[in-house]
């Protein structure tokens, strides 16, 4: 991704995993993450899900309007997925994990190959960072759901955090979860066991549902 380098300052347009097509000015390119701009927003998108870029012919951003500063402090010599999530710690974003479903909220925590989310919707959530496809941070003064601070609390209830993904959801173990917003109706039950990147399940018909984890996205507890 470095040659996208000659790209800085120009329209293009990305092809991501999950046929998604994004478009907007390149404004900065790090060693595994880069950030587009679309006239509007600020879109932070892992290398990971990037399948194609080509410049953008016919786009309709013009390039010698202004573009505000970003939202999430960086340095321009060494930005890095990371780090960004890093500094969006506490700053009000909406995700995109599995499929153009949009998550709303901000990152708490950021360990080993994972990331704590809280949303006022889902609440306490764990993201592998295997799966974020884009990061968007809000404009200035702007809540999820124009929601108070009481119900977008600095600090979540405590969490004893573990520093993997599978380390995390064996903590988890004889809770009820959701994986992956439920989007599966065998998404949702007891979790069981965690062993060997397999997640055993048993749903509410009282049936035992193994899951890869590495195909995970995301966890809560309901």
């Amino acid at each position: 991704m470095e040659k996208l380098k000659i790209l800085l300052g120009k329209p293009i347009k990305l092809e991501l995993s999950g046929k998604s097509t994004i478009q907007g000015i390149l404004i900065d390119v790090g060693t595994d993450i880069i950030v587009i701009y679309n006239g509007r927003e600020y879109l932070y998108i892992p290398h990971l899900h990037i399948q194609c870029v080509t410049t953008d012919a016919d786009s309709i951003f013009d390039i010698s309007t202004p573009i505000p500063n970003t939202p999430i402090d960086h340095d321009n010599n060494s930005i890095s997925y990371r780090k960004i999530l890093m500094n969006a710690k506490g700053v009000f974003v909406e995700i995109y994990v599995i499929g153009n479903k949009s998550i709303h909220g901000y990152v708490v925590n950021v360990l080993n190959d994972y990331f704590v989310f809280y949303s006022p919707v889902y609440k306490t959530m764990f993201i592998s960072m295997n799966h974020l496809k884009w990061l968007i941070p809000y404009q200035t003064n702007i809540t999820p759901y124009t929601l108070g601070n009481e119900s977008l609390p600095v600090s979540p209830a405590t969490l004893s955090l573990q520093r993997s993904f599978e380390e995390q959801l064996k903590k988890m173990e004889g809770k009820l979860v959701v994986l992956d917003l439920g989007d599966h109706p065998l998404k949702i039950g007891l979790l069981k066991q965690v062993q060997n990147n397999i997640i055993q399940l048993i749903t509410a018909a009282g049936e035992d549902v193994y899951w890869k984890m590495n195909h995970v996205k995301v966890v809560h507890i309901p």
